[in-house]
C-alpha cells in the first residue's frame, strides 16, 4: 500500500512556509560561497548544498554510505549537508525562481528572496560594469549550466550561431553577436573573471561534444580567464545513471581552478599528463550496468512504488499530467516508460515530447499488471519526472497562487515540465559536490 510523500501545500505570501529545520547559516571557515548562474529551479544548487531527501535505493550504501545523515523511514533519507551555500542565484524564467524560492524558504533559508535575481546574464554583467553592486564578495565557487539548446542533438543545433538571444527571444537579425543564447558561456566566464573564485563548474549537454570544434573552444575560452589564470581540466562526460540517478542522462562537465589559489606542489601534478588519482575532480561511479562489482543502474519501478496514482493523490504535482495523446510511434515522447530500466532523458520542450507512464493494450503498453488493474494510458506526471530527475520528494513544483482567482498558479503543471526537463539532476549535482568537497582543501 502506497503512501504520499507530500503533504498540502501551505501558501503564504505565494510561498510554502511549512518549514523544517533551518539550514544552518553560521558562517565560518569551514563554508563556501557558492554564485549560481542559469540556475533553473536548483538542481546544481541543491546538490551542492546537500540536506536533501532522495529514495534510499538510489544511494551504494558500499560506495556512499557516508552520504547519508539519516534514513527517515524504509524508503527516503536524508543526504548530508555539504560546506557549500549558494549566495546568488540566476535565472530569466519566473517559475524556475519561483519553485527555487519556494523550496529553499521552506527549508529554512529566509533570506533566499533576496538572493535570486531574475535579468539575464548579459544584463547583470552591464550592471556591474555601470557600477552596480550586483554580485557578492569572497565566492568561492561558481557554478552554471549554461543554456543547452543550441547543443542539443534534440534541438536545431544552431550552437555559437543560436537564433535566439539572451532572453530567450528570437533575434531580430542574423548577425552573428556575443549575446546570443549560443555565446551565453562567454558571460559565465566574464562572471568568473569578476567574482575570482577558487573553483567554477560548467554544464552542459553531451551534443556539445560532438560539435565541430566547440568543446575545445570553450576550454580554451575558460582557461583564457585572467590571462591564462585559470587551469582547465579535460572536460568529462558523466552519464547520470552511473550515480544513481534513475535516467539516460549525458552531460559534460567542464572543471576550472584558479591557479594562484592552489598550493604550488598541487599546481605542479596538474601539469602532468596522467592526473594522480587523488586530484582527479570528477566523481566515481557508484552504479554500472557493465562493472561487476557496482550495483545496476536504478529501476523506475522503485521510484514509482513511492506514489500514488493522480486520482487519488493530494500532491499537486502528482494530480497533474499532460493531456497530449498518442501519435504514433514515429513521433517524439510515444514510447512507454520501462519500469525494469531508467528512464528516458527528462526534457524541457515538452509539447506531446514528454513519454508515457503507461500505454494502453491498443497502443502496445507492456505494463500488464496495470493495465488488467484498469489503470489508465496517460503521460509522466510533474513529480514522476521530478523522482527521475532525483528531486527531493518534498519539493513543490506545481504550486498554486492561493492569494488570486481559484485555478491559478505560481507554477503551472506545463511550466512544471519545463523547469524539472532544464535542471541538472541533484543526486547528480551531489556526486560532484561531494568530490570537490573531499579535494578542497587538497588543492587550495
Amino acid at each position: 500500500m502506497t503512501t504520499d510523500l507530500l503533504q498540502e501545500p501551505q501558501l503564504s505570501l505565494g510561498y510554502n512556509t511549512k518549514v523544517d529545520a533551518p539550514l544552518n547559516d553560521n558562517e565560518d571557515n569551514n563554508t563556501l560561497n557558492m554564485l549560481s548562474l542559469f540556475s533553473g529551479c536548483g538542481g546544481m544548487d541543491l546538490g551542492f548544498e546537500g540536506n536533501f531527501k532522495v529514495p534510499t535505493v538510489l544511494i551504494n550504501k558500499l560506495k556512499s554510505n557516508d552520504f547519508i545523515e539519516e534514513e527517515i523511514d524504509t524508503n527516503i533519507s536524508l543526504l548530508k549537508k555539504n560546506r557549500f551555500k549558494t549566495v546568488f542565484a540566476n535565472d530569466i524564467l519566473p517559475d524556475a525562481k519561483n519553485a527555487w524560492i519556494n523550496y529553499f524558504f521552506k527549508k529554512g533559508d529566509y533570506d533566499c528572496i533576496d538572493k535570486f535575481r531574475s535579468e539575464s546574464i548579459v544584463d547583470l554583467v552591464k550592471l556591474h560594469n555601470s557600477g552596480e553592486k550586483v554580485f557578492p564578495e569572497r565566492i568561492d565557487i561558481v557554478t552554471g549550466g549554461f543554456p543547452c539548446q543550441d547543443f542539443s542533438i534534440a534541438g536545431k543545433r544552431k550552437g555559437f550561431d543560436s537564433h535566439k538571444n539572451h532572453h530567450g527571444k528570437i533575434k531580430n537579425t542574423n548577425e552573428a553577436s556575443e549575446e546570443t543564447r549560443g555565446k551565453l558561456y562567454m558571460w559565465m566566464k566574464r562572471v568568473i573573471e569578476i567574482a575570482q573564485p577558487k573553483m567554477f563548474i560548467a554544464e552542459n549537454v553531451k551534443g556539445l561534444v560532438n560539435l565541430k570544434d566547440v568543446k575545445d573552444i570553450i576550454q580554451r575560452d575558460f582557461s583564457s580567464i585572467n590571462g591564462n589564470g585559470y587551469f582547465v581540466f579535460d572536460p568529462q562526460v558523466l552519464h547520470a545513471a552511473n550515480y544513481g540517478v534513475p535516467q539516460s542522462r549525458e552531460r559534460v562537465i567542464f572543471i576550472g581552478v584558479k591557479k594562484s589559489a592552489l598550493k604550488p606542489e598541487i599546481f605542479k601534478k596538474l601539469q602532468k599528463k596522467v592526473l594522480d588519482a587523488e586530484l582527479n575532480p570528477y566523481p566515481e561511479p557508484t552504479h554500472s550496468n557493465n562493472i561487476e562489482d557496482l550495483p545496476p543502474y536504478s529501476k523506475l519501478s522503485d521510484l514509482f512504488a513511492l506514489l500514488d496514482e493522480p486520482n487519488i493523490t493530494n500532491d499537486l504535482s502528482q494530480k497533474s499530467f499532460s493531456g497530449a495523446k498518442y501519435m504514433g510511434a514515429h513521433c517524439q515522447g510515444q514510447t512507454e516508460v520501462k519500469l525494469n530500466g531508467i528512464g528516458p532523458t527528462i526534457r524541457s520542450e515538452h509539447h506531446g515530447n514528454i513519454e508515457f507512464r503507461r500505454l494502453s493494450a491498443e497502443h502496445g503498453g507492456k505494463n500488464n499488471l496495470e493495465l488488467a488493474a484498469g489503470l489508465p494510458e496517460r503521460r509522466l506526471t510533474p513529480r514522476e519526472c521530478a523522482l527521475i530527475q532525483t528531486f527531493p520528494p518534498d519539493y513543490d513544483f506545481v504550486i498554486e497562487n492561493k492569494h488570486k482567482r481559484k485555478g491559478s498558479f505560481l507554477v503551472s503543471p506545463s511550466q512544471a515540465y519545463k523547469i524539472i526537463g532544464n535542471a541538472v539532476p541533484p543526486l547528480l549535482a551531489y556526486h560532484i559536490a561531494k568530490r570537490i568537497e573531499k579535494i578542497w582543501d587538497l588543492y587550495f
